[in-house]
């Protein structure tokens, strides 16, 4: 099944859903940065959650997401775009930690205790920034904690990746549903039930159910108007011009240093592990080494 995410609200207009699948793209991602299997679920939540928090985005704004936590895996940063496209990267990507019960991965151990940080780029003078403490380090929990106590929406957010023995990711994907204020509690206590028989998202996404069939069956019964379809992926906005900004910006003597040390000058993105390298005839154009 192709990556892609769906948008919609209740015919009574009490609640707005969210669901993808994203099991390509988290691949992705865990190909690049060579994640082994806690790091590749951490990650891979993060950036399922990217895309689902900036499904309402327009045009060029852009979502930032920040997990700074004192676990082993250090920091994740994931950017998203209104178009389905979305980066990111994790600070160690080779942790190990023992399973815990029924084989699930120890994503909350592994970023620990911190902060979880979003940022909204609207185009407007300057960004939205909210933060708040990391209650699980499970990502789910922490994000409905951040919609709850930041934007003031009761929300619901199951967020999951399912690593494969060999390492690579099978199945990946993420829900959120928010209640609008003045919803009855009659939805709530629906909603709880709903979700609380509902299998893991990573279950539903590894049967092969679309984002609608999962969308679906968390508000059993619920009628919902689909409002978009987007196709998402990993994509960076990285280049080899940007690269040699890069050196511009770093001036002369440092690259110097570094082009007499290794012969070469090497730039790595962060976001998506792409390498751009630079021999001194190149460096010579950009910043004119003498």
């Amino acid at each position: 099944m192709d990556d892609y995410l769906v948008r919609g609200v209740s015919d009574d207009g009490c609640l707005r859903a969210f669901a993808a699948v994203t099991t390509g793209l988290v691949e992705e991602a865990r190909r690049r940065h060579g994640t082994w299997p806690v790091a590749s679920a951490a990650l891979g939540r993060a950036l399922t959650a990217g895309l689902l928090l900036g499904a309402n985005l327009k045009g060029d704004d852009l979502l930032t997401l920040r997990i700074f936590g004192d676990g082993p895996v250090g920091g994740i940063v994931v950017a998203a775009k209104a178009a389905g496209e979305v980066r990111g990267y994790i600070q160690e990507p080779r942790v190990d930690l023992p399973a815990m019960p029924e084989e699930k991965l120890p994503v909350g151990a592994a970023v620990g205790k911190g902060f979880l940080h979003i940022t909204k780029d609207l185009g407007l003078k300057e960004p939205f920034t909210g933060s708040v403490e990391l209650v699980s380090g499970e990502i789910g929990e922490d994000v409905a904690h951040y919609l709850l106590t930041s934007e003031q929406l009761p929300s619901a957010v199951a967020l999951g990746v399912l690593v494969a023995p060999g390492g690579n990711v099978r199945a990946s994907g993420g829900l959120i549903i928010q209640l609008f204020p003045g919803s009855g509690e009659d939805i709530l206590y629906h909603l709880e039930k709903s979700l609380g028989e509902m299998p893991p998202v990573t279950s539903l996404v590894d049967r092969g159910m679309t984002p609608e069939e999962i969308m679906a069956g968390a508000v059993q019964g619920l009628n919902v108007r689909y409002l978009e379809k987007t196709p998402v992926c990993f994509k960076c906005n990285c280049s080899r011009e940007k690269a040699s900004g890069i050196l511009a910006a770093m001036g002369w003597k440092e690259t110097k240093e570094l082009l007499e040390k290794q012969g070469r000058v090497e730039v790595c993105c962060h976001f998506c592990g792409n390498r751009y390298v630079f021999d001194s005839s190149e460096l010579e154009f950009i910043i004119g080494i003498q």
